[in-house]
């Protein structure tokens, strides 16, 4: 079987996009991006998430004070705030399942963003409740992570990672 090697140079080019153009992002590429998501794996296949799709520049310009006002969250065409929709569920193994589920449609949906031509930004930094008042999300949601969404500015170079010894161990955990 031959490697699929365009696949991964989309994950090797994906980096976190902090500069937008001044560009809409195209409804069919928007669909796309929000349809990799819906195809990425849920705990049970439950699929206990909601993405708020936001290309008001007004809510925008909200959001981007509820972001700890990011600059480049105001300068994106379109911001995915990413929810878990059943906070209380959890995995066999005692992890919540919505933190998990929501992070790998979130992957999905920047992996298929980055094969677009598109950029995001993966942000951690807002202030949920805020973003909830904005978005008239109900208290039993929880936002998992704000998605900036647009075409990138300029390219960034590729980041340094750590070996893959450092990080990966065989049989057996090893510090």
């Amino acid at each position: 079987m031959e490697p699929i090697v365009e696949f991964l140079e989309v994950i090797k080019k994906r980096r976190s996009i902090r500069a937008f153009e001044n560009r809409k992002v195209e409804d069919d590429k928007l669909m796309d991006v929000l349809s990799a998501g819906r195809a990425a794996p849920t705990s049970y296949n439950n699929q206990e998430f909601k993405i708020v799709a936001v290309r008001d520049k007004i809510r925008i310009g909200q959001l981007f004070h509820a972001c700890n006002e990011q600059d480049f969250v105001k300068e994106a065409p379109v911001v995915l705030v990413c929810c878990g929709t059943n906070p209380e569920q959890e995995m066999m193994c005692g992890q919540p399942s919505y933190t998990i589920d929501v992070s790998v449609v979130a992957t999905h949906m920047m992996l298929r963003a980055t094969d677009l031509g598109l950029g995001t930004c993966w942000l951690g930094s807002f202030n949920e409740k805020k973003i909830k008042q904005i978005l008239d999300i109900p208290d039993n949601i929880r936002v998992v992570t704000v998605l900036p969404l647009g075409y990138p500015r300029f390219q960034l170079a590729e980041k340094s990672r750590k070996p893959l010894e450092e990080l990966v161990c065989f049989d057996k955990y090893k510090a």
